[in-house]
């Protein structure tokens, strides 16, 4: 099923995973699906792992997720070290597994390097992914946005005129980079409804689990930590099972207010676990 024939209806709630490194890593993946799935999420998405690899486990992944599991399974597809001809291999691939649901991607550095360079013959930015696919295939396309706008951006309104390019291209619907702010979601919607971007616009939570983890990746997304959701964590030193009954209070509060307002559905970052993620869904739930 296509996900977009699932938004408009009531707050969809998905899960990421990234595709682990062995054998043991794919079982424990399967563990944590297994934890999350009572919660009948109305999809969850594989990513290709870092700089582009990975991307035949991310195929394989979806499909067993889908035909195995029985969840509806979306594959991240990237720009980065591929060609036309192999984007279009992987496409095939997903095709013939019976997969109907992409998100399209440019995609980050190959690790060791900072700046993203096209490969020879391949494509440069998510809104040419989304073309190629549109243009050749029958997929529910999905594609990122950033409430704090791209890092590489240089300023909020050309970021807005890139995803604008994406939705025009042919992106289904929106999944928001991780926040903790729900202003800035609220904010971020609203001018890009504006600016004629329709498309339903899911929100990205990532529950903080772990203060230094989760600086890292704000670091790397250009995301922000509210001050006072930062000064509580660092408060609880090396207590990381404090920082974490903090981040899912404050994630809850985040989803709570985000589905009273309207939101379409609640990406969840899980980082191939589900304790934090299941508290929160279990709070809601309340």
């Amino acid at each position: 099923m296509k996900i977009v024939d699932r938004l408009g209806r009531a707050p969809v709630f998905s899960f990421e995973f990234f595709p682990p490194k062995d054998a043991e890593g794919v079982d424990r993946l399967f563990e944590t699906i297994a934890e999350l799935r009572p919660y009948e999420p109305g999809y969850v998405s594989v990513t290709y792992g870092a700089g582009g690899s990975s991307r035949r486990l991310t195929v394989e992944l979806v499909r067993r997720i889908k035909h195995e599991v029985g969840i509806e399974a979306m594959a991240h597809l990237t720009c980065v070290g591929a060609t036309r001809a192999e984007l279009g291999g992987v496409l095939d691939e997903l095709r013939a597994g019976g997969i109907e649901n992409v998100i399209a991607l440019r995609g980050d550095p190959p690790r060791g390097t900072t700046t993203f360079v096209k490969t020879e013959g391949g494509l440069a930015h998510a809104s040419e992914l989304v073309a190629l696919v549109r243009s050749r295939y029958d997929f529910c396309i999905a594609a990122a946005c950033y409430p704090e706008k791209h890092l590489e951006a240089a300023d909020a309104d050309s970021d807005l005129r890139y995803l604008k390019a994406k939705v025009e291209a042919g992106a289904d619907f929106l999944i928001t980079q991780l926040f903790f702010d729900n202003a800035d979601y609220f904010a971020f919607v609203e001018r890009a409804r504006r600016a004629g971007i329709d498309v339903p616009i899911i929100a990205g939570i990532m529950p903080i689990t772990n203060l230094s983890q989760i600086k890292r990746f704000t670091a790397l997304c250009g995301a922000t930590i509210p001050a006072s959701l930062l000064a509580a964590c660092e408060a609880c030193g090396n207590d990381n099972d404090a920082v974490r009954a903090i981040g899912v209070e404050h994630a809850t509060a985040q989803c709570r207010d985000l589905i009273a307002r309207g939101a379409p559905g609640i990406h969840f970052y899980t980082l191939n676990r589900s304790l934090a993620t299941r508290h929160v869904l279990d709070r809601l739930r309340r």
